[in-house]
């Protein structure tokens, strides 16, 4: 397979303004973000293959594995207001219509738990 079919076929549908959106998430990363990024990156998790802001249809995944069809969302404050609830709960079903199941932690969690958040995500994957 050509590197470029390969790409779309890692992006599932994505335009060409989410794939630049996602570049630029990549730039501006938050605290919890990159120190999971740190911690599953270069396959240092199970063995497993993340790639971060990654484009999925018409959203961006902070982290997603192509292997195992999982999205790895850290959510900040912002995700527990009522109206990114509702958008987070669609969005999900949109990426489970796509086959793809997605775990969430906080913020908070990745920053002081970041041993149990490894450990959930790992499991949830060999889960797979």
């Amino acid at each position: 397979m050509e590197m470029k079919n390969y790409i779309e076929n890692l992006a599932l549908g994505a335009s060409k303004e989410i794939m630049a959106n996602a570049r630029a998430l990549r730039a501006r990363m938050t605290p919890a973000e990159k120190l999971l990024w740190m911690n599953i990156r270069n396959r240092k998790l199970g063995g497993l293959k993340f790639r971060r802001q990654h484009p999925v249809d018409r959203f961006i995944a902070d982290f997603y594995c192509h292997e195992k069809r999982v999205v790895i969302e850290v959510d900040g404050g912002i995700h527990f207001n009522y109206d990114q609830l509702e958008y987070d709960q669609n969005r999900t079903a949109v990426l489970n219509d796509w086959g793809i199941e997605v775990i969430r932690f906080t913020n908070e969690e990745v920053l002081f738990s970041m041993s149990k958040v490894l450990k959930c995500i790992k499991e949830f994957c060999e889960n797979r």
